[in-house]
């Protein structure tokens, strides 16, 4: 009898398998391995525009944060930084859910010392456990990239948000800046890699970086995904010069 053929992933690519099984489970040990030092390292690589760039996202998303029953959830929240950010600026509920355990540890320690906690789950982001039209808002930063099948990922967030809900993910894209491009591709190929070792002294994650982002697809590619499974007023905006863009879509 012949095996069945592995279903190829239209996601990201990481580790020896190429089912989504198999690409979830590298990405969920590889963010454990450097969730220790996970906030000191985006901070120093990203020489602070992480906290800028999670700020325009809050920022964009203040008409609903705004509304005291609005419920938002933060997929793939690490350890917690943008859900946080989303419960200082929010009237409502926020959460935040990730499938790595040790990151949503460091999330819940960091809730824990502020005046108003932030509710964390464990929760695979192609299988969320929440009903259809749950969440006025969903944000997702820095996670997308890393799921295993992408249109999955935009189906499943289009499923739990409300008629009318946005959604909003924050991620590398593709430098348009014609001289800072080259200029940053060599410190994201090179230097990154392996200060990211160095400094987590853990070896693999921070080539993985780099790598997914030249597979990710570019601002346009993302917008067109999104258009395609059923978001409208999709747009995007892109900081420093393409290194990241925030994408905006409002479920019909």
């Amino acid at each position: 009898m012949t095996k069945a053929k592995p279903e190829r992933v239209e996601g990201t690519t990481i580790g020896k398998g190429v089912d989504e099984h198999s690409t979830a489970s590298a990405v969920r040990g590889m963010f454990a391995a450097v969730a220790p030092r996970y906030d000191l390292l985006n901070h120093l690589l990203s020489v602070g525009f992480d906290i800028r760039w999670r700020q325009a996202t809050v920022k964009a998303l203040k008409p609903v944060l705004a509304n005291p029953s609005s419920v938002v959830a933060d997929l793939c929240c690490g350890t917690g930084d943008l859900a946080l950010a989303l419960r200082k600026a929010s009237e409502g509920a926020v959460l935040g859910t990730d499938f790595c355990h040790p990151m949503l540890q460091r999330a819940c320690e960091k809730s824990a010392g502020l005046s108003t906690n932030t509710v964390f789950l464990e929760a695979d982001t192609l299988r969320l456990p929440f009903r259809d039209s749950s969440f006025h808002a969903l944000t997702i930063a820095f996670g997308f990239r890393n799921l295993a099948n992408y249109r999955r990922g935009v189906q499943e967030m289009r499923r739990v948000l409300r008629p009318g809900g946005t959604v909003a993910i924050l991620e590398f894209s593709h430098v348009t800046w014609p001289v800072f491009g080259p200029l940053f591709r060599a410190y994201f190929r090179r230097v990154l890699p392996r200060l990211g070792a160095w400094i987590s002294g853990v070896q693999g994650p921070y080539q993985y970086l780099p790598d997914s982002v030249l597979r990710f697809p570019d601002q346009e590619a993302l917008a067109n995904l999104l258009r395609e499974e059923g978001f409208n007023s999709v747009h995007y905006r892109n900081f420093t010069g393409g290194v990241v863009a925030l994408h905006l879509g409002e479920k019909t």
